[in-house]
């Protein structure tokens, strides 16, 4: 018994950790499409702010993608 549970917490953990990843890559999908926006207009200061926070969400992903391997 006390090893079924443990495999489902483990699940629960793990549909977490997805959950997380989801919800970061959403946000970062709008950081694309605004760096897409501004290199469209040719601005690459705005370009680079957008882009350092793709790299911050993408650092974040790789840290949380640790956790499941």
């Amino acid at each position: 018994m006390k090893k079924y549970i443990k495999k489902k917490n483990k699940s629960k953990n793990y549909l977490k950790i997805i959950s997380q990843i989801e919800n970061i890559r959403k946000k970062n999908n709008i950081n694309w499409m605004n760096i897409l926006r501004i290199a469209f207009k040719y601005n690459p200061k705005a370009t680079a702010k957008v882009m350092s926070k793709i790299y911050s969400d993408d650092k974040r992903i790789a840290k949380l993608v640790k956790k499941l391997t």
